[in-house]
């Protein structure tokens, strides 16, 4: 029998989803719907994903799990196409598979994401996720070093640490710079080690440390930033200023001049005028954004920023449309300025991969798994064309 699996959201989820899907003990066809609760459009795409599913595997029951599913399980169990709805809680082992393992995925891809931490401490007044993820727990090291050597075995050139909050990783006084050192001390097949997002006021001594000095630490770091203004980050309750990011960003590029920043960020909160919008949009320049994710407000339920007062839904559409084509421009200058310069490569498939820093690259010819230094010889589109070095 088979299980497919419907991922959304975060990188937490394709983890989880993969590890269901991997150690699945179960003799019927099954379609697991991995839901997202981040916005209320993740909510609606996770409904539209479950009809599509059903129309395409009508003969498959459909299970739908993840942080939509915690939240308002009831919604989705009233759903005809719907078999059965699993909690966070109960993911992992929803189909049989061991609660206690590590997630990690995916198989066969080269670039394999391992779960060091879930839930989150924090309460941003824009999200509900800790509501669905519970308060933050750390994975023991041994537990994640397992994982690590596990992925590398079964084919994974690269390794991406995930958790809903990551910097927050504490075991028995463990935080995350030094998980990472002892990783690459005890790993010496560990050749490549990223980390998803960061929130940057908690990047502690030992991470600096690493991105100094460290070349298996690939240098690009995406910071949940949300917001550069520094009254709208108070009342979303970000616990760093505008002058913490930048600043953490100065030292990142100061230590490692190849560094990359990617960045999370929301238009359109409640009570941001023009100015605290404009100031949201220098932050790019200022933070030297060259991935940006940006997210339309979207309230969510029993948050205190559902509650504030709300920007119309045109003018939050305008202003995240204007941070995107801002953030698209920065990010084409700097791809186009990458052209003739060397960078190290990894293919993950079909000819395309990224450069350690996270440019998208394509080399005609190259094969899944290939790694090494490129010669950067054109910009189309999304991407950079190369050949080997």
């Amino acid at each position: 029998m088979s299980v497919e699996t419907i991922t959304l959201g975060c990188r937490l989820n394709f983890a989880e989803s993969e590890t269901i899907r991997r150690l699945a003990k179960t003799d019927e066809d099954w379609v697991v719907v991995n839901s997202c609760a981040v916005t209320n459009e993740a909510v609606r795409q996770t409904r539209q994903a479950i009809r599509r599913s059903y129309r395409e595997r009508p003969d498959a029951r459909i299970l739908v799990t993840g942080c939509a599913a915690e939240l308002d399980p009831a919604a989705f169990s009233s759903m005809p196409e719907v078999a059965r709805v699993a909690g966070n809680n109960n993911k992992i082992g929803s189909l049989g598979a061991d609660p206690e393992t590590v997630p990690a995925g995916f198989l066969g891809h080269v670039r394999s994401f391992v779960a060091i931490q879930n839930g989150c401490d924090h309460r941003c007044t824009f999200c509900s996720i800790w509501q669905a993820r519970g308060p933050s727990r750390s994975l023991p090291f041994e537990a994640i070093r397992d994982a690590i050597e596990r992925e590398l075995e079964r084919g994974a050139k690269e390794i991406a640490l995930t958790g809903v909050d990551v910097t927050s990783y504490d075991h028995v006084g463990m935080g995350l710079g030094a998980l990472c050192q002892k990783l690459l001390k005890v790993i010496p097949a560990l050749n490549r080690l990223r980390l998803s997002s960061l929130d940057s006021i908690e990047v502690d001594e030992a991470l600096f440390e690493l991105i100094a000095g460290e070349p298996r630490l690939m240098p690009h770091f995406h910071l949940s930033l949300q917001a550069g203004d520094d009254m709208i980050l108070k009342r979303m309750k970000r616990r760093h200023s505008r002058a913490d990011a930048v600043a953490t960003v100065d030292r990142i590029k100061a230590a490692r001049s190849d560094a990359t920043i990617g960045a999370d960020l929301i238009a359109g909160f409640p009570t941001e005028t023009e100015d605290m919008a404009l100031n949201s949009l220098r932050l790019l320049d200022d933070c030297d954004i060259v991935a940006a994710h940006i997210f339309p407000f979207s309230p969510r339920p029993n948050t205190p920023a559902a509650r504030m007062p709300q920007l119309s839904p045109e003018l939050v559409k305008a202003r995240a449309a204007r941070l995107r084509s801002a953030a698209s421009d920065r990010r084409t200058s700097w791809l186009r300025g990458l052209v003739g310069s060397k960078m190290d490569v990894m293919i993950e498939n079909n000819s395309k991969g990224h450069s350690a820093n996270f440019a998208p690259v394509r080399i005609e010819g190259a094969t899944r798994g290939e790694t090494g230094m490129a010669r950067m010889t054109g910009h189309n589109g999304d991407h950079l064309t190369a050949v080997w070095a």
